[in-house]
């Protein structure tokens, strides 16, 4: 380990691959402090027993895949592990609509302004749209719903961060299988693979065709000279002689053991939920940063994220082949009223991965690794049904049509799709940003992040998004299932947390500036979801990039202050 660092990044998502290979690049001695593991795909959870959850309360035990936090009314989904939320995101890389920016924001963050940025973040991502032999059933259907709708013009295919196979195609032999794919270097030096449409985008893609941040822009950091240090959770930060302490502690095994290193330039990326909660604790739990601004923990969105489960009797949709979002259709204008942004869902394959873990992994290849051997068929079975059934007790409020897939797992044999004439509509859209995060007091005396979340002025583009999937599976002959989550209790579920450490003019109405420099506290900088001020309406990723090389560009050194 070297003698002091330039810069601590906490957290390798899209704000943090992003800052740690900028910082890198100008020279900068950078350290990446990572609260997940290092992932490969051999080890991608797939079967009962692996490391599917991450558990804040247990983290030295529990450090798996998804982090999934419960709060009154809203549950939220990040990722874990080297990468953040690239691990688990659809593939979307999407600018923002122009128009997003016109309000609520600084005056420095325009389109014009971030466009060069957003070039950066394509280019490193190396994004491509769906090829045209390679269209799903899904893909087809929303364009097919647009087309009836009246909303052709609405629709569009969206830009992956996914590497295709042009001569790949449905009518192969066994089209899905892992020697399907054909094994490539990338301009980092890392071996990736093509798509062979397996649907496990969400849980880790066994082929690497996914481009996350560990492929490009963390494997370009540590060309450059960066550390990334995995399992070590951030838990506090003080001020130090010429910059800040980060106080963390290394996690695995059962162990927690405490540690720290200090910088004159600190950037916290942990997510929204993650850089707020940790600037939470530094003024309201251990005061080391007391005049951090009270806007701290406001002005929280979830992205207005849903998916509406539709049944068709007659059609093949097979929501679980293919890549997990493609297209979409368009409404960001407001032209019905509310503005949202109409997406193909899809779900990872969990019942053939759970039951055929080898079939689930592909053949043994440079990138894969086999499961030595196949699971008899009837104890396959049982893990299968106890899996989702665990996975329906956690999360309900996910809208997936449990019900149904556990009818088809009981004549699972292995080659059927128990969801094959399920069509899982998804959207996003501008909701009112209006929640709040804080530290509440639980018994013993500690205190959990919880969140204030009112429905009532973000009902009306749920409501919208809701109306315009029954119209589109209405024209396509399929029939909306409101999922009761929200019929009844009026519960969301968010993989694009935004807010919490909102950009502002002053602290009186943010958090950092435009810059993503914390008000008060020079040299600490947030580059994240978290920095993100009101709804997007559409995927995130790509926005967060593209602000966190702006934020790079504009780091000024403690030096270049004096």
């Amino acid at each position: 380990m070297r003698d002091g660092f330039d810069a601590i990044v906490v957290g390798s998502g899209f704000g943090g691959a992003v800052m740690a290979c900028r910082l890198a690049e100008r020279g900068r001695r950078v350290l990446v402090l990572e609260r997940g593991r290092q992932w490969h795909p051999e080890e991608y959870p797939r079967a009962p027993g692996d490391a599917w959850i991450w558990d804040s309360k247990r983290p030295e035990r529990d450090n798996g895949w998804i982090d999934l936090r419960w709060f009154r009314g809203m549950g939220v989904a990040q990722g874990a592990g080297v990468g953040g939320g690239s691990l688990i995101f659809a593939n979307v890389v999407v600018d923002a609509n122009p128009g997003t920016f016109a309000q609520g924001w600084p005056r420095e963050i325009t389109a014009e302004a971030l466009a060069p940025y957003y070039e950066r973040v394509a280019r490193m991502l190396n994004v491509h749209a769906l090829p045209g032999n390679q269209t799903t059933a899904r893909y087809r259907l929303l364009e097919e719903a647009a087309r009836a709708s009246g909303f052709g013009s609405r629709f569009r295919p969206l830009p992956l961060a996914v590497t295709f196979d042009p001569d790949w195609h449905y009518g192969l032999d066994d089209p899905f299988s892992g020697r399907h794919t054909k094994i490539w270097t990338n301009e980092h030096g890392q071996m990736q693979g093509t798509c062979v449409h397996c649907g496990n985008c969400d849980i880790g893609c066994q082929v690497r065709a996914k481009n996350t941040l560990d492929l490009n822009y963390l494997a370009r950091a540590e060309q450059q000279g960066a550390e990334i240090r995995p399992l070590h959770l951030v838990t506090s930060l003080s001020r130090d002689a010429g910059g800040y302490r980060v106080h963390f502690a290394m996690i695995g095994d059962g162990r927690r053991e405490s540690g720290s290193e200090t910088a004159p330039i600190v950037v916290l990326a942990a997510g929204s939920l993650g850089s707020t909660e940790l600037l939470l604790r530094c003024r309201d739990e251990h005061g080391t940063l007391p005049d951090l601004s009270a806007h701290l923990g406001r002005d929280w969105s979830s992205n207005a994220d849903f998916l509406t489960p539709a049944s068709y009797r007659d059609r093949a949709i097979s929501p679980t082949r293919g890549p997990t979002i493609t297209c979409a259709v368009d409404f960001l204008d407001g032209a019905e009223g509310e503005q949202f942004f109409i997406e193909d869902g899809g779900f990872p394959d969990m019942l053939h991965n759970i039951a055929d873990p080898v079939g689930a992994r592909g053949r043994r290849t440079t990138l894969m690794m086999a499961v030595p051997r196949a699971a008899d068929r009837a104890t396959a079975m049982h893990r299968a049904v106890r899996q989702t059934m665990a996975l329906a007790r956690a999360g309900r409020q996910w809208n997936f049509p449990w019900r149904s897939a556990m009818r088809s797992l009981a004549r699972f044999g292995g080659r059927d799709d128990p969801l094959r004439g399920t069509m899982p509509w998804f959207a996003q859209g501008i909701d009112a940003s209006d929640g709040v995060l804080y530290l509440a007091k639980r018994s013993g005396g500690r205190r959990e992040l919880a969140m204030r979340w009112d429905i009532r002025r973000s009902r009306g583009v749920i409501d919208a998004i809701i109306e315009m999937h029954r119209r589109l599976s209405r024209v396509t002959g399929g029939r909306v299932r409101v999922p009761p989550s929200w019929s009844l209790m009026k519960q969301l579920v968010t993989p694009h947390p935004l807010g919490g450490c909102n950009m502002g003019t002053t602290r009186a109405n943010g958090v950092v500036n435009h810059r993503g420099e914390v008000f008060g506290y020079p040299g600490l900088y947030v580059a994240d979801g978290a920095i993100v001020p009101r709804a997007i309406g559409l995927n995130p990723s790509k926005t967060i990039a593209a602000l966190a090389e702006r934020i790079a560009d504009l780091v000024v050194e403690p030096a270049e202050r004096r």
